[in-house]
């Protein structure tokens, strides 16, 4: 399994596209910091790009490479290796190269200019992200065969996550309007990880009050210890919900 983990890492660190994508993460962020003069607008500039381009990132790139990699997969099915540990070591290599990449181009930036509890929560909630995604991606291509199928799922699946999913909270909110609903929003949250991550940054840059009193709501129950270790446990499910889905499925797929 080392071995494998070990290859997949050192073949994706060398990625064309992970260097292109590190590079301009790094780009992005410095030039960010030097042209805000306030290092907090900074961060929240570079929000939209954790948020948004990070997951779209992540996830297109794992569906490609586990495409581009079926007869790599299928040489190592027929070796004395267990399904398990190739797909466990697919994983660990595609998320420990994309999360170096972000640290690189995300983190270390923000350590630079900004290494207090909000920038070190929004580096957490990256790696996260992109940790999660990566996940996502297993799932997509691992039910489906077919590569264009299997990549369209992705990015419906990012689509649902960053765009779609708002729409519909938001369509509920107001088609229920007259009821309480601030308290059931926390349980929709958890529902969307990349949800969860934005609620968790704002926090912490405690922009919550211009959220009214939903923002009072999740700050009583998010702001505390116990809300954020519930939060990280969240987010820890999202990575190994999909991820053990799309196990089960490589274990009893006919390739």
């Amino acid at each position: 399994m080392k071995k494998i983990y070990k290859y997949v890492l050192l073949d994706i660190i060398q990625n064309k596209i992970v260097l292109i994508y590190t590079f301009l993460l790094l780009v992005i962020s410095f030039s960010v910091f030097t042209l805000e003069s306030n290092s907090a607008k900074g961060l929240l500039s570079l929000l939209n790009i954790i948020l948004i381009i990070v997951p779209l990132i992540c996830i297109i790139f794992s569906t490609i490479y586990i495409y581009n990699s079926s007869e790599f997969i299928e040489l190592l099915v027929g070796q004395p290796v267990k399904r398990k540990s190739i797909w466990l070591s697919l994983f660990g290599g595609l998320a420990s190269s994309l999360s170096l990449a972000f640290f690189v181009g995300v983190g270390i930036p923000i350590l630079l200019y900004h290494a207090d509890s909000t920038g070190i929560m929004m580096i957490a909630m990256g790696l996260f992200l992109t940790v999660i995604f990566v996940s996502i991606a297993m799932f997509a291509a691992g039910i489906i065969r077919d590569k264009a199928k299997g990549i369209g799922l992705s990015i419906l699946l990012w689509l649902y996550f960053s765009l779609i999913f708002d729409a519909m909270v938001l369509f509920l909110l107001f088609q229920f309007q007259d009821y309480p609903l601030e308290r059931v929003m926390v349980f929709f949250s958890f529902l969307n990880p990349i949800d969860l991550g934005r609620i968790q940054i704002l926090l912490q840059m405690d922009i919550s009050a211009l959220m009214g009193y939903t923002g009072a709501i999740f700050r009583e129950f998010f702001g505390n210890s116990l809300g954020i270790m519930i939060s990280f446990a969240g987010l820890f499910v999202w990575v190994l919900f999909p991820l053990l889905l799309s196990l089960k499925k490589f274990k009893k797929k006919d390739l």
